[in-house]
């Protein structure tokens, strides 16, 4: 299937890692030029280097805290100067921590916020100008089952990906008169299994969930395993590619069937 992004400039937010590496080298095979916003210099350049190999036109790591929105504005502007345009805007950065809402602090649920909610806007306002002066743009956000029907322990982090949802929507019917499509996709759990997938700033870094869990895990989908990088990876490349160029304002589950909505 020819998807129409051969030579597009992709930017991946958490590109270094897990789900954001396996999006930014399924770009790359699809020869697109590849930018990586992330903290981690290490393994973001790490991922160029493995995206250039994967036939990527191009590949460029930016150490950008997408917390931080002068940080996001100046380098969004650095690559719509070297590149010229802007095709797609792939917010993958999310992070949480499993415990009981009763147990959490308000220290907790700003992080939480700002990593799962407030880096989507801050990334969304810099690069719309860009895509409304070019006319035509795709912005996907990566959200979780989890704001779509809540989950325990993981109340906050369903609340800010909940919001992502709603953002995502509105966005996409504000901007669709400037040929801009903004789509959610919603990951089930997706455990990296290379250990190059694993930055020092994961949350896989700690092991989140044990194995005994892991397990668990895989009896509350239908399909019977939980997902792998590569699975999201290609969900994404697809909304993003001409073949979906009359989809937006929709979320989709990529879960392997957990929720069904």
């Amino acid at each position: 299937m020819i998807l129409g992004l051969e030579g597009k400039t992709v930017v991946v937010t958490g590109g270094g890692s897990n789900i954001g590496r396996a999006v930014a080298l399924g770009f790359a095979a699809e020869k697109s030029k590849v930018i990586i916003f992330d903290i981690d210099e290490a393994q973001g350049k790490k991922v160029i280097e493995a995206a250039l190999k994967e036939g990527a036109s191009a590949a460029e790591f930016f150490r950008v805290d997408v917390t931080d929105f002068d940080m996001v504005s100046s380098a969004i502007d650095t690559v719509k100067s070297k590149y010229l345009t802007i095709d797609c805007l792939i917010n993958v950065v999310g992070w949480d921590s499993l415990n009981l809402f009763i147990n959490t602090k308000p220290d907790f649920w700003e992080r939480v916020i700002k990593l799962n909610y407030i880096s989507v806007l801050n990334t969304t306002k810099a690069v719309l100008p860009v895509m409304t002066s070019q006319k035509q743009g795709v912005i996907i956000n990566f959200a979780s089952d989890a704001g779509r029907v809540g989950e325990r322990f993981e109340a906050v982090y369903s609340g800010a990906k909940g919001a992502v949802i709603a953002f995502s929507k509105s966005v996409a019917k504000e901007m669709g008169r400037n040929n801009i499509r903004v789509n959610v996709v919603c990951p089930g759990t997706t455990v990296p299994m290379d250990p190059e997938a694993i930055g020092e700033n994961s949350m896989w870094k700690a092991g989140p969930m044990t194995e005994e869990q892991l397990e668990k895990a895989k009896k509350l989908y239908p399909l019977g395993r939980l997902a792998t990088p590569e699975d999201v990876a290609g969900a994404t490349v697809f909304l993003a590619s001409e073949r979906a160029g009359f989809i937006t304002g929709q979320t989709l589950s990529v879960s392997g069937g957990y929720t069904m909505v």
